[in-house]
């Protein structure tokens, strides 16, 4: 493990750079985005190589197989992290673009634009992907990022952050527009840096993000825990909720978006549990029930109260039998986490009533959980889900990692003009033409 670096040199020198990033092109933003791509593919074998130095530590210390899952970082997750990148190089620049537009008076015109937030830390779980989504993202974004993963994944991270950086730096970048943080006691200082960084994004439990936001003045954007839902309805077409459960848990079970608890509606029951049992059974899925779940799959285990609230991130699943839409939607606000929540039924009212009323960041109907996800959404990948209702909520791509400024331009426009009324304004909305869509952030 490297020696800690001097975190709040490095943060401050990171918010320096954050000044150039901003204000360089989407092409030169795009072409180090190139340069990474063609790193990685350059330098695979050595990746791999440094993933298995983790792989065989994980395995060596008994980490839980959830984690040794997300850990790996073999050919195949580079190819999919490289394919992230190509799309986010097709996606528009998100800066420069004029929000709103309004003349105050003749002459003096505000406009509303966004721009990069400036400097983000991310302190996230052992998965190496997440460390190439978010540089990527926050490059596109025009934001510097100081990034600290799990120290599970030390080898796997220091490679990638090394062959992004040199990538970046051979496109032109700033030297600051990435820092990597690779001890325990580097979280400590980087949540001191308030004068340098201008946002955190914590990935991990509630505990966690609750011991960031406690521990630092700097603003949280949180990505918490993953208690999702699937409620089958009693107009559910069972033909489609059986998939859909199965895809909701089985297709990446250590997903923060996989279901852990299917609420499922009396008058349904009989007739779903039974092959919803089989195919779970199939699966390799381990269910906990309550007594009336049990009667209906007799493998199932007694649930506990403490299971409504648990993010398994691993082939278990909660079910319990509920009366109405509305007991499934009291126990979704009252036990989930306000991630991603799902309803499976053929009745448009129900349907209306349960996107409605469940306060969770992606509402679902007839459609898995797992396209909770900023690749899947178009979005360019995701730095994390927020499931905070401030800034941004849900997946948090590009355009959740910029904010806005106003620009006011006037011809010797002056206040006492028209606090001694000699002026007066007249408020009138304008709409943007081309022109005020590229500010010189977008190149």
């Amino acid at each position: 493990m490297n020696e800690p670096k001097d975190i709040r040199a490095a943060a401050a020198a990171a918010k320096e750079s954050s000044y150039i990033l901003a204000a360089q092109s989407d092409q030169a933003r795009n072409a180090a985005l190139e340069n990474i791509i063609d790193s990685l593919r350059a330098n695979k074998d050595a990746i791999i190589a440094a993933n298995e130095k983790d792989l065989d530590a994980a395995e060596r210390g008994g980490l839980p197989a959830p984690i040794v899952k997300r850990l790996r970082f073999d050919s195949g997750k580079i190819d999919e992290v490289i394919a992230g990148i190509c799309d986010l190089i097709k996606l528009p620049s998100p800066l420069g673009k004029t929000i709103a537009m309004r003349e105050l008076d003749e002459g003096l015109t505000l406009e509303q634009v966004t721009c990069p937030i400036g400097v983000i830390g991310v302190i996230f779980e052992s998965r190496p992907d997440a460390l190439v989504q978010i540089a990527s993202l926050c490059i596109k974004s025009g934001n510097c990022a100081v990034l600290k993963g799990g120290s599970e994944a030390a080898h796997t991270n220091r490679i990638l952050f090394e062959k992004i950086h040199a990538a970046g730096l051979a496109a032109g970048l700033p030297r600051g527009f990435l820092t990597l943080a690779e001890s325990r006691e580097e979280i400590s200082g980087l949540l001191q840096c308030h004068e340098s960084i201008d946002l955190i994004i914590p990935r991990g439990s509630n505990e966690f993000v609750k011991y960031i936001m406690d521990n630092s003045d700097i603003p949280v954007m949180g990505h918490a825990d993953g208690v999702c839902h699937v409620y089958v309805d009693a107009d559910a077409d069972i033909e489609k909720a059986v998939p859909i459960v199965r895809d909701s848990k089985v297709q990446y079970a250590a997903a923060c978006n996989a279901a852990e608890t299917v609420l499922v509606h009396r008058n349904i029951a009989d007739r779903l549990l039974p092959p919803l049992g089989a195919e779970l059974r199939q699966r390799g899925v381990a269910v906990r029930g309550t007594d009336e779940v049990r009667n209906l799959l007799p493998d199932a285990e007694a649930a506990s109260d403490a299971d409504w609230r648990t993010e398994y991130l691993d082939l278990i699943l909660s079910i319990r039998i509920v009366e109405s839409a509305d007991e499934a939607i009291r126990h979704i606000n009252a036990y989930g986490s306000h991630h991603t929540d799902c309803i499976v039924t053929e009745s448009d009212e129900a349907a209306e009533t349960f996107t409605r009323l469940v306060d969770s960041a992606g509402v679902y109907r007839n459609c898995s959980t797992r396209f909770a996800d900023g690749f899947r959404y178009g979005l360019g990948a995701e730095v994390g889900i927020s499931t905070g209702k401030l800034h941004a909520r849900g997946p948090v791509g590009l355009d959740g990692l910029t904010t806005y400024k106003y620009k006011l331009t006037g011809s010797g426009h002056i206040v006492d003009d028209y606090a001694s009324g000699k002026k007066s304004f007249h408020f009138k909305e304008l709409k943007p033409d081309i022109a005020y869509l590229t500010h010189g952030f977008s190149g």
